[in-house]
């Protein structure tokens, strides 16, 4: 007996897949068949979407909400579509999508219309992503030249910093014992050293 599937996928952990999970209640998938990704589309590597392509028999049907939640990458959309379809032999729907829906239009001109528009999606769904990551580079770029700094916070050197170097430099302070007191690693203090000379 055919089976019925719903993919859901997102972006990152932090990202909601309430209105995806939502549709596929609204068509019918039952939960517990539901698979879910919080991953980027880039790639076919995610671990739920491979549990399910296993799970996936001839005359199954699985249901995602739009072509960009299947992926992001032109190619392997095309791909997977072709394996789901041609040698998995399962139908497709995409919810948002009425002509991808492999159940109607069998025919030559179905399949070409459906070909069709599978490409342009797949082909608006990498560029979409190419467009995310441009976006946020410029951002980054943009918020660096604000001078907002990324990575772990600036260690900050204690107000005795110049006193505890003298002490160090006339050997009367080991380098274990300083880098205690400054709450340093080895090669921060060496840097925060160099910056301190640099501005005197």
């Amino acid at each position: 007996m055919p089976k019925v599937y719903g993919y859901v996928r997102v972006s990152s952990a932090d990202q909601n897949e309430d209105r995806q999970m939502v549709e596929m209640h609204r068509v019918g998938v039952p939960m517990s068949n539901v698979f879910v990704d919080k991953l980027s589309g880039k790639s076919f590597d995610r671990p739920s979407y491979k549990s399910l392509v296993k799970k996936l028999r001839e005359g199954d049907l699985l249901y995602i909400l739009s072509i960009d939640r299947l992926g992001r990458n032109y190619e392997e959309i095309q791909d997977q579509w072709r394996i789901l379809t041609k040698e998995k032999r399962i139908d497709i729907v995409v919810i948002d999508m009425p002509l991808l829906d492999t159940r109607q239009g069998k025919d030559l001109m179905g399949t070409f219309i459906a070909d069709l528009v599978l490409q342009i999606l797949s082909f608006v769904a990498q560029n979409e992503r190419e467009k995310i990551k441009e976006r946020q580079s410029q951002g980054i770029a943009a918020a660096k030249a604000r001078g907002v700094r990324f990575g772990r916070p600036e260690k900050e050197v204690p107000d005795n910093f110049k006193q505890l170097v003298k002490a160090w430099e006339k050997k009367q302070l080991p380098l274990p014992e300083l880098l205690r007191k400054c709450d340093m690693s080895e090669s921060t203090f060496y840097r925060r050293l160099r910056e301190m000379r640099i501005r005197s």
